[in-house]
C-alpha cells in the first residue's frame, strides 16, 4: 500500500510515494495510460491526471515483481557507471576494435598503431580527460574525411562539422546545414560510422524520417538496419560507463 495520504490533487505534477519497500516518483500529465520507467536505480510512475491513486496502486502492485527485478538490474548498472574509471593497460574501443591505453614518457597524448598513449602517472580524472581529448581529435579528423567523401557522392554541401559529447544522440543536422557528431561514435565499427554520416547528410535533403529519407540512406548505406542494431549494442555498453569530465 502507499504510505501517507491518498488525497492526490488531479493537477499534481510530481510526488514521492512508497509501495512497501519500493520508492518511486509519481508524475502526472495528460498522457492516456499508466507507465513505469526505471532508470539509474530510480522508479518513476507516469499516470494521467484523472487516474485515481487506488487504480495506480493496483497497477503498481501487479507489476511489483517486475519492478523489483528491473530495479535491481538498474541499480547494478548505475553503480557500475558510478564506479567507472580508466587506468593504464585498459582496453579502449576505436572504430570497432580494442586498443590498449599505455603510458608513454613525455607530455604528448595521441593514438598510433599500438593504441592510445598518454603521459605516465596521471590521476584517474586526468586519464579520462586525456582519453576523451584523444577521441575528440580522432573524431574530428575521421568524421571530416567521411563527411567530405559521402557529401561528394551524394551531391551535398554541408557547412560546419562539430564534435560534441552527446550521450544519447550520435549525430544531428541543423537547419543551417551544420552537422554535429558525438565523439563516442568513434567507438563504433567503420560501416556503422558511415551510416550515421549518411544519415545526417540525408537530412540536408529531407529534414524528416519519411520513406524518401530512408530511400536516400539505403542508397548509400544499404546495411543501415543492421547498423542501427549494432549501435543499440554499443549504447548498452556506454550506459554502464561514465565519460563525463
Amino acid at each position: 500500500m502507499l504510505m501517507g495520504s491518498h488525497s492526490v490533487p488531479p493537477c499534481l505534477g510530481e510526488v514521492r510515494v512508497n509501495l512497501t519497500d519500493i520508492k518511486y516518483t509519481l508524475k502526472r500529465s495528460d498522457r492516456k495510460t499508466v507507465a513505469i520507467h526505471i532508470r539509474d536505480g530510480l522508479v518513476e510512475v507516469r499516470a494521467p491526471y484523472g487516474t485515481s491513486v487506488g487504480n495506480i496502486e493496483k497497477f503498481i502492485a501487479a507489476k511489483e515483481r517486475w519492478i523489483s527485478e528491473k530495479l535491481a538490474h538498474s541499480r547494478a548498472r548505475f553503480e557500475k557507471k558510478e564506479n567507472f574509471e580508466l587506468d593504464y593497460g585498459d582496453s579502449l574501443l576505436y572504430r570497432g576494435s580494442e586498443y590498449l591505453l599505455r603510458a608513454q614518457q613525455g607530455k604528448q597524448i595521441g593514438f598510433d598503431e599500438n593504441g592510445f598513449f598518454i603521459p605516465p602517472d596521471l590521476s584517474a580524472d586526468n586519464i579520462k580527460a586525456a582519453v576523451v581529448r584523444i577521441y575528440r581529435l580522432l573524431a574530428k579528423q575521421a568524421l571530416s574525411e567521411k563527411v567530405s567523401s559521402f557529401a561528394e557522392k551524394m551531391g551535398l554541401h554541408p557547412n560546419n562539422i562539430k564534435i560534441n559529447s552527446a550521450k544519447t544522440r550520435w549525430g544531428s543536422c541543423s537547419s543551417k546545414s551544420n552537422l554535429n557528431f558525438s565523439w563516442m561514435l568513434m567507438m563504433a565499427d567503420d560501416d556503422v560510422i558511415d551510416y550515421i554520416v549518411v544519415h545526417e547528410l540525408a537530412h540536408l535533403k529531407e529534414m524528416n524520417h519519411s520513406p524518401l529519407f530512408w530511400d536516400i540512406v539505403e542508397r548509400h548505406a544499404p546495411d543501415y538496419k543492421e547498423c542501427k542494431s549494432r549501435l543499440k549494442l554499443l549504447q548498452l555498453r556506454l550506459n554502464e560507463e561514465n565519460w563525463e569530465i
